[in-house]
């Protein structure tokens, strides 16, 4: 009796094993190309996790079949983006935050705040899109860059302004409640007594 082949895998010109992935993976390739990789990163990471396959017959009759419905799946979100990013970059969104009265936050706006902002205008953005060159720590409009994915970058206008204090302060006299005062007052603008 015939002992059974099993399928070699084969190496490359380096002498790395020949793959061909079935996903994209970074730093090294997209769906469908003939990758070398070393063979220890291949056998435990690419084929058990299923971002690539041996490259026989079989199988790449299977990834050309499986290329077409995923090129038009990621066609159609690459529109979705392009659709959201033209949305994105007619908005203008508030921010508001602790400040003093120059204008320095006591804290910082960062990716997070400027994300929730956006959720708040039904626009699915993770604050890992958002781009900024540090976190804003000034009153002013900003313009930030978003990276939607796919190459599809786009830019917010984040207006971030003085939060007022958002207290409703109660005047008590003798004879019990007399007037309820908007904003809070300050040592420059101190409560009237009415008496």
């Amino acid at each position: 009796m015939p002992t059974k082949q099993r399928n070699q895998v084969r190496k490359g010109k380096h002498g790395g094993m020949q793959l061909v992935l079935t996903e994209d993976v970074a730093n090294l390739g997209k769906q469908g190309d003939l990758v070398e990789v070393k063979p220890g990163y291949g056998r435990n990471y690419l084929v058990p996790n299923g971002l690539a396959t041996v490259p026989t017959e079989h199988n790449l009759r299977l990834l050309e079949r499986y290329k077409q419905r995923v090129q038009q799946a990621r066609d159609a979100k690459i529109a979705d983006l392009k659709n959201m990013a033209e949305q994105i970059q007619r908005l203008n969104v508030t921010i508001d935050a602790n400040a003093n009265e120059e204008g320095h936050l006591y804290g910082s706006v960062g990716a997070p705040e400027i994300s929730k902002a956006l959720k708040t205008h039904n626009l699915a953005i993770e604050p890992e899109m958002v781009r900024l060159e540090g976190p804003i720590k000034e009153c002013a409009l900003y313009a930030v860059k978003i990276h939607l994915g796919y190459e599809i970058d786009t830019e917010v206008k984040v207006l971030v302004v003085r939060q007022e204090e958002k207290k409703l302060w109660l005047v008590i006299s003798g004879q019990g409640l007399v007037k309820i005062r908007w904003p809070v007052p300050t040592a420059h603008c101190p409560l009237p007594t009415d008496h």
